[in-house]
């Protein structure tokens, strides 16, 4: 589709679709809708000066190019109404129906939408939304006829417009013609948005161009007819077009470092002939003759291309020793390189020589594109993460694979059954058992391919594996296991936290029925801005919130009682602050080994300075009278290491000391010691650990904890 200025008339576009709609039902239709158009339009006149129903008329134009069907056409001259005219939808769908409201609606909805293209993330953001306003494909294609017009007739904008319209167009439009493989749309859209971004590159590119045209022309044409006697030497029937190469192309691959000389497929021809065999022979007659250019050569006719594309490239030394590259495809494989998805209106326009099931299976295939781009955004991911798994799951390399009722389902590249059985319901991906590709068992971590045909074997009572997330693919597949076993985790932090907040209530003798009143517990949660008794006990079971905090809210006398903080000089020798002292010998309990973060308290020992204990050291009893406020001192502890205790309670007997090992090395710990305490039934760990504090040592105790082979974690005194 080359860019043109010509202003096409109503009756060029009915002549067009009367090549390939032979209905006169639906021929009228398109007729009706373009005379409602110009009454509504009546009076209007675009920036550009022009009466506004000329707009309409050429986005009709264009979409007769990728054969649009007649309530496509109908819609294009309709799709201004709703948004600038007196037009009710009532009115609309009593004169054309449901089907072409919905789609002016649509085209109507997307056009109220402002995009930023600001960042990655925000053109994504904006491609999910263009296609989840559009449930019907033809409203996202009505739309980029729609732009592409309005690009024409950009330079009746102001400067700084025409760079924000470029920008949307080239970033978001373009990209989605690609992937519904609407050639002729993606190339205009990306030569005009370029023509307005980088006017300079882009005149600069184009006066290349033409100044090399004659000499490019003529090595063109003779290489033309060398190749086309040569195929009919051997009787292949067959059509040869010179093909020229988009400005932004040329650009793209500047971009990359080549000089213009050096790109070369500025030579380039096409080859159309009736076969895929007739591909391949062609292929070789031409190798026969022309030296192939080494690894330039692609078959994308065994291998299509996520959008359809089919057919074989080559670079070769042709006429005069320059560099030629040409591509052989069948007719129908040109259509579809040209049109995409719109090339298969004109098949059922015509009857449907290409039979509905095949056109729905490929319209299927094709949105799955965009149903990725809408799944991913149920995920709470980053904007990162987004842009990330839109990049490399999305855009790039993906496959198709079937279910057994021969549903297409789109996949990245390396995806396994499990991001299959995930894809098809996250219900059926916890419970998955098993999987059958091809009529044959294989591994949950076997690598998918295109044309695949899976089966997933379920069992209800079956959960996720962790070891799951060493080899699935997909990132909401990723997100959706680790959502799994959050859950579980929940409900394990619920039921601690209320064991900790029990078991310090009743320290304090406080009737549990007396705490745990409506009154007290809404007090609670609004102090902490926490919804219910279960986030209370989730967030001391996670450790959040420690259980005396949240008694204290309640339990008043009890806060009022606590012992004040003495104001101290800091000693910039040692790990403690001691109260009112400021040079004095400190040490850490060996009993319950403090380690920074704990709360502390000091006892003054008789000729060996004072001696600090966790302020839950059971030793602490015996010690009360002695005892004096410590306090860690923050400007002294940067890459300390405290020596601590875990108890690491498993579910069987092996040994499992090397995998703890790499474990908990991997949170800036080093362990000292650790050794088994064997049970008749399962092992238990005594791991002696150097941590940076508290916090490190509970992030190691959560790991551990989520470990398979794990039962539980306690830290302990010795």
């Amino acid at each position: 589709m080359t860019p043109s200025n010509k202003q096409y008339k109503f009756e060029d576009v009915y002549e067009i679709a009367t090549k390939y709609i032979d209905d006169e039902n639906k021929l009228e239709i398109i007729k009706k809708a373009y005379d409602f158009a110009k009454e509504k339009h009546k009076g209007q006149y675009r920036k550009s000066g022009e009466e506004y129903i000329n707009h309409p008329i050429q986005v009709a134009y264009i979409l007769t190019q990728i054969y649009a069907d007649y309530e496509s056409l109908s819609a294009a001259f309709l799709h201004d109404v709703l948004e600038d005219c007196d037009c009710e939808p009532d009115e609309l769908e009593e004169a054309f129906g449901p089907t072409i409201l919905k789609l002016v609606d649509g085209v109507t909805k997307l056009s109220r939408l402002h995009f930023s293209t600001d960042n990655d993330y925000l053109i994504e953001y904006y491609k999910k939304i263009i296609v989840g306003m559009s449930e019907d494909v033809r409203v996202i294609i009505i739309k980029l006829a729609d732009r592409l017009h309005n690009m024409r007739t950009l330079w009746a904008l102001p400067p700084d417009r025409q760079k924000v319209k470029a920008k949307e167009a080239l970033e978001i439009l373009a990209p989605i013609a690609h992937h519904l493989g609407i050639h002729k749309i993606k190339s205009e859209l990306e030569d005009l948005s370029l023509r307005y971004l980088k006017p300079d590159v882009f005149y600069d590119i184009a006066e290349k161009l033409n100044n090399t045209k004659i000499e490019r022309d003529k090595y063109v044409y003779d290489m033309q007819q060398d190749v086309s006697s040569l195929l009919t030497n051997y009787h292949i029937p067959h059509e040869i077009k010179g093909r020229s190469k988009s400005i932004y192309s040329i650009y793209n691959k500047m971009q990359k470092g080549k000089r213009f000389e050096d790109i070369y497929d500025l030579l380039a021809l096409r080859i159309l002939v009736n076969t895929k065999q007739e591909c391949y022979l062609a292929l070789g007659i031409i190798h026969s003759k022309y030296r192939p250019m080494p690894n330039r050569f692609k078959d994308y006719v065994a291998m299509p291309k996520p959008n359809m594309y089919q057919s074989l490239h080559t670079t070769v030394f042709g006429v005069n020793g320059f560099l030629f590259e040409i591509q052989i495809r069948t007719y129908d494989m040109d259509e579809i390189a040209e049109n995409g998805i719109a090339s298969h209106w004109a098949y059922k326009e015509n009857g449907g020589s290409k039979d509905n099931a095949n056109l729905q299976s490929t319209t299927e295939q094709k949105l799955q594109f965009f149903k990725s781009i809408i799944d991913l955004s149920h995920d709470n991911l980053s904007s990162e993460e987004f842009v990330n798994s839109v990049r490399d799951e999305v855009l790039n390399n993906n496959i198709y694979v079937f279910t057994p009722k021969g549903d297409v389902i789109e996949l990245p590249k390396g995806a396994t059954p499990v991001d299959f059985a995930y894809k098809i319901h996250t219900r059926v991906g916890d419970t998955t058992i098993g999987a059958i590709v091809n009529n044959s068992i294989v591994p949950l971590n076997y690598e998918l391919k295109t044309n695949d045909i899976v089966k997933i074997n379920t069992n209800k009572s079956s959960k996720p594996s962790k070891e799951w997330l060493n080899f699935v693919k997909s990132t909401q597949t990723k997100n959706k296991i680790k959502s799994f076993f959050t859950k579980n985790e929940r409900d394990i932090y619920i039921e601690r936290g209320k064991y900790i907040l029990e078991k310090e209530i009743k320290k304090r003798k406080i009737p549990l029925n007396i705490f745990f009143t409506d009154e007290n517990i809404e007090k609670i949660c609004n102090e902490f801005k926490l919804k219910d008794l279960d986030d209370i006990y989730l967030n001391i079971g996670n450790l959040k919130e420690q259980a005396n905090s949240i008694i204290n809210i309640i339990d008043e006398k009890h806060e009022e009682q606590k012992p004040k903080i003495i104001t101290t000089k800091l000693n910039k020798d040692t790990d403690i602050v001691v109260a009112g002292i400021d040079k004095v010998k400190v040490n850490l309990a060996a009993c319950c080994c403090p380690v920074y973060g704990d709360k502390i308290v000091g006892y003054i020992t008789k000729g060996n300075g004072i001696t600090v204990h966790r302020i839950t050291c059971g030793n602490l009893e015996m010690l009360e009278d002695r005892t004096i406020d410590v306090a860690w001192n923050d400007k002294q502890l940067a890459n300390k290491k405290y020596l601590s205790c875990l108890y690491i309670y498993s579910n069987n007997l092996q040994n499992n000391i090397d995998d703890l090992k790499k474990s908990i090395s991997s949170f800036n710990s080093n362990i000292d010691t650790i050794k088994i305490l064997s049970s008749s039934t399962y092992n238990i760990y005594e791991v002696d650990l150097y941590v940076t504090s508290v916090e490190n040592l509970e992030k190691i105790m959560m790991l551990i904890d989520k470990i398979d082979y794990v039962d539980r974690v306690e830290r302990i005194y010795k």
